[in-house]
């Protein structure tokens, strides 16, 4: 039987209190986080979010502008945990 290493939790909460335009992105985990990027796919645009260094209890706006998101736009939020390993969460509108 091998041994998996327990699942990493995504640290982070979307506080959605002005959306749809304004998104929080909040980190509600325990540890740093590196190289925050967040990018969309589908229409819309996106101001551009890069932060080089998030602490636990921080955040970062994502404001989208364009047209409407119902179309299946979707954000993907890109960081790297301390040890350099990089992750990919996705979220909709």
């Amino acid at each position: 039987m091998s041994s998996h290493p327990p699942a990493y939790a995504v640290p982070f909460w979307i506080d959605r209190q002005h959306a749809p335009r304004l998104y929080r992105l909040v980190h509600v985990g325990d540890e740093n986080v590196r190289g925050l990027r967040v990018s969309l796919l589908g229409p819309g645009h996106l101001v551009p979010v890069f932060v080089p260094l998030l602490t636990p209890g921080a955040s970062v706006t994502v404001t989208v502008v364009g047209v409407d998101l119902s179309l299946g736009t979707v954000a993907v939020v890109s960081w790297l945990r301390p040890d350099g390993e990089e992750y990919l969460w996705r979220f909709s509108f």
